[in-house]
């Protein structure tokens, strides 16, 4: 069985045994993490993309991590100007293990 789900404004297909790195959640390591929000179901059956049928449907998943993506370095430059700024950014991210897809 796959699923889309969508958490921190990005959409992720996932199956059961899939680990993904979802926008920071809040939450301990071994914590178990409920994602309410299913775009789509497949399975053997079909797919399930109807909102009223996915309803009750949600993807269970256990925190393997709460840690911060490598660096991005953003630099800025207007020639001739004497103008140069460097900049970088670390995002925070939680790695998820997929444990189960509940059908609604």
């Amino acid at each position: 069985m796959r699923a889309v789900v969508e958490t921190g404004g990005k959409q992720y297909r996932v199956a059961v045994g899939d680990w993904i790195d979802v926008e920071k959640c809040a939450g301990e390591v071994g914590d178990k993490l409920s994602l309410e929000s299913v775009l789509l179901l497949q399975d053997d059956e079909g797919i399930t993309l109807a909102p009223d049928a996915l309803a009750g449907a949600k993807v269970i998943g256990e925190v393997l991590r709460q840690d911060r993506a490598k660096k991005v370095h953003v630099f800025k430059k207007k020639r001739r100007k004497n103008y140069r700024r460097t900049q970088g950014h670390r995002q925070s991210f939680t790695r998820l293990k997929i444990e189960e897809i509940i059908k609604g």
